[in-house]
């Protein structure tokens, strides 16, 4: 079969979703797993039909059965990975965010362009039906120039702990875990317009609020209550040099009476929640209009999303598509990111 011969670097929680996807796929082969724990990596594999399992890296980016691979750790280690992966003459899909650092997210981009290579980011949500379906509608111009965007992700009790919750390994808390992906799909569905400058602030309040009973939440497998270096929340106001504007509030945990997912952008001659439930607002003959449009997931898919995203993926490896969320999105993302903690620890707005 002519297909892709992939593999899957990092096997925790994330990696569920590519390695079902990939297998999914009529044209993936998965190769290889690789995971510093070796019985982690060796597990995914037996589960997902790898013959190969590597606890480092580099050995499995030698190996040259492998055409491509998805990156699915720590956020410290997207960058070098990615690079590695490119010179040693892989496509990569990498998990958002592609860096933690701009520094970092631009000698990938340069790597990228040496290489000849392919790399995608993780950016998921572009990959859901609601999103595919209300980008054809923007891109006809339906909505008209769309000037303003709010997004909210709050989780009143949702901090992961271990790595998530460990600046250094994740370089950020939910702004860089959760508040990427509405950043990004606001960001994405506005054009993607080249950002201004950010006003951003973060709150460490509140901590990892383990003392709380009798409501359970997602735990990182590393979970340990003692450790959380990462901020509470976040909010931010975003600028873009078209004119445009963004605002963003994110959250592990905040005294929120529910959960709330909510992302809506507004248009001259149009507007639309994309979150928690698909609708588009325009007029028509004077008279307000709210659409509902007729499919099967009104709000986001995980497991249709990513079994999307891993589909464009394979169909750019073998030539068959363009990228959707080639790496100078990631570059621009990590910017905007990288400039909401800037503006917070500084106290200032940072422009670019």
């Amino acid at each position: 079969m002519a297909g892709l011969k992939v593999a899957v670097i990092g096997a925790g929680s994330i990696s569920e979703m590519h390695l079902t996807s990939y297998q999914n796929h009529p044209e993936a082969e998965l190769v290889a797993v690789c995971d510093l724990v070796e019985e982690r990596a060796r597990q995914a594999a037996d589960k997902f039909g790898a013959k190969k399992v590597y606890t480092d890296y580099r050995e499995l980016l030698a190996d040259p059965e492998v055409e491509a691979v998805s990156i699915c750790t720590w956020n410290n280690s997207h960058g070098e990975i990615s690079i590695a992966a490119l010179e040693a003459g892989k496509h990569v899909l990498c998990e958002k965010p592609l860096c933690t650092t701009v520094d970092k997210a631009l000698e990938v981009e340069a790597a990228v362009r040496r290489s000849g290579k392919l790399l995608q980011v993780g950016f998921v949500r572009r990959y859901g039906t609601n999103t595919t379906v209300l980008k054809k509608f923007i891109d006809a111009g339906e909505l008209g120039e769309i000037y303003y965007a709010k997004a909210s992700y709050l989780r009143r009790l949702g901090n992961p702990g271990g790595w998530f919750s460990d600046t250094e390994r994740s370089g950020g808390g939910p702004l860089l875990d959760i508040g990427v992906h509405v950043i990004d799909l606001c960001w994405y569905l506005m054009g993607r317009p080249k950002v201004k400058s950010v006003t951003g602030n973060t709150y460490k309040k509140l901590g990892n609020r383990s003392n709380v009973q009798h409501l359970s939440y997602y735990q990182a497998a590393d979970f340990d209550a003692s450790k959380n270096t990462v901020e509470d929340m976040a909010n931010a106001l975003i600028r873009f040099e078209n004119g445009a504007s963004l605002m963003v509030d994110v959250s592990f945990t905040l005294h929120a009476k529910s959960n709330e997912v909510a992302v809506k952008i507004f248009g001259e001659r149009g507007g639309a929640e994309v979150e928690p439930d698909f609708t588009i607002v325009t007029e028509k003959h004077d008279t307000i209009l709210n659409v509902t449009p007729q499919i099967d997931n009104s709000s986001f898919d995980f497991m249709a999303g990513f079994q999307n995203e891993i589909n464009t993926f394979v169909d750019c490896c073998l030539g068959r598509a363009e990228l959707i969320s080639p790496v100078e999105d990631g570059v621009e993302l990590t910017k905007i990111i990288s400039g909401i903690y800037e503006s917070s620890e500084k106290g200032i707005e940072i422009q670019f």
